[in-house]
């Protein structure tokens, strides 16, 4: 018998770490095609949670495979962090819920591209092979804001990572790219100051995206459990 409450997650958060927060929870690897459709027929399911889903590996779950799950009764499903964020945009006025930062910018309108979450993965583990664009323009900003970068440096570097296909982006391929692209001297202090930093202060709005799911399901099962 299925648990009450599926996530689908994998290089947005470990799912070690996740059950740590929520050990009654069952952590399935990246969705894809069809997966959701399955739980929509499951009588077992009452909360489903979408943070990771494949986009290289395999064709990801349609806004329409994931609206037939939001639709059914009794089900509460949420999203967040990487494709979870991207379909309850789309699909919020029928009752998905959308969680934490990642989800305000697509609703704002402030990122909009589904490359700003795309990343490849190890399969069995999930483990990172390139960086989120999302994810690279928060440390850019956590960067600016400390000093270690200038404003025209943050530009710079989001500009070359931007240009780069989602598969390739890595922090020391962007940091060589823009070397080499832009000669200021000015520029290139800034860079190498960045590179540094990046090394030991990576941040990932993405994992605080999810942890902040697993925890909103966390909130609802004790609430449920109070009844």
């Amino acid at each position: 018998m299925a648990k009450p409450i599926i996530i689908f997650l994998g290089p947005s958060l470990s799912h070690e770490k996740a059950r740590k927060i929520l050990p009654e929870a069952e952590f399935r690897p990246p969705a894809k095609k069809g997966d959701l459709l399955r739980l929509a027929a499951s009588p077992d399911v009452s909360m489903v949670g979408l943070v990771d889903g494949v986009f290289l590996q395999d064709y990801p779950p349609t806004p329409i495979e994931v609206y037939q799950l939001a639709r059914r009764e009794g089900v509460l499903l949420a999203g967040a962090a990487s494709l979870g964020a991207l379909r309850a945009v789309e699909l919020e006025k029928f009752g998905m819920v959308g969680i934490g930062r990642v989800f305000e910018l697509y609703k704002s309108g402030k990122i909009d591209a589904d490359d700003e979450v795309a990343v490849t993965f190890a399969d069995g583990d999930f483990h990172l092979q390139s960086e989120a664009m999302v994810d690279i323009r928060y440390n850019l900003f956590l960067a600016h804001k400390r000093g270690i970068i200038g404003k025209d440096t943050k530009k710079v570097l989001a500009k070359v990572a931007k240009g780069t296909y989602f598969p390739h982006r890595n922090y020391p391929d962007i940091i060589e790219a823009a070397r080499q692209k832009y000669r200021d001297d000015s520029l290139h202090d800034d860079i190498d100051a960045f590179q540094a930093y990046i090394e030991k202060n990576r941040k990932s709005l993405k994992e605080m995206d999810a942890i902040k799911l697993v925890e909103f399901f966390r909130a609802r099962l004790e609430a449920t459990e109070k009844k």
